[in-house]
């Protein structure tokens, strides 16, 4: 819906309150889904995980950036992802200053359990949802994300816990 001067009417507070709502309850998900995994991880480590699972092995300054964290903090992150056996660090032959990260096979398998485990939920907390609703709810989610762009999560200064 447009107004006559060409623009959506702004948001009501029940809408963000809504939205404010569902991002809590998303979070939620990411947060039980951990749990339910049973390796341990926290969502910081399952974000470098996450990351690693889509860009393969790459350099740490590469996940780094694709999380929107400092080199440190994935460093750190990295240590203890490589101590409990789910990355394997390696390096560039062509650069030996270059730190390379990718999944273990261990990593590989939390990353399909933890995905596997939020697709379920998800499943089991959309199902009562009217259809056509769901189909609403998920069309606008998908114009709020394009709205947002890929690059939003990761044009946050400093560390980010989600």
């Amino acid at each position: 819906m447009v107004n006559a001067a060409g623009h959506s009417p702004a948001p009501t507070e029940e809408e963000i309150a809504a939205f404010q709502r569902a991002t809590r309850d998303l979070i939620g998900v990411a947060l039980h889904s951990l749990d339910a995994a049973g390796d341990g991880v926290s969502l910081p480590q399952m974000r470098v995980l996450l990351a690693l699972a889509d860009l393969g092995r790459c350099p740490s300054s590469k996940v780094a950036q694709t999380l929107g964290l400092g080199a440190s903090s994935v460093t750190r992150l990295a240590d203890r992802l490589i101590a409990s056996g789910h990355v394997v660090r390696g390096g560039d032959p062509q650069h030996r200053s270059v730190v390379t990260l990718e999944l273990s096979e261990n990593g590989r398998q939390l990353v399909d359990r933890v995905l596997a485990w939020r697709y379920r939920e998800l499943e089991r907390l959309l199902s009562p949802i009217d259809p056509v609703l769901r189909a609403h709810a998920a069309e606008a989610l998908g114009q709020m994300h394009a709205a947002a762009g890929d690059a939003y999560a990761t044009e946050l200064p400093g560390p980010v816990p989600l």
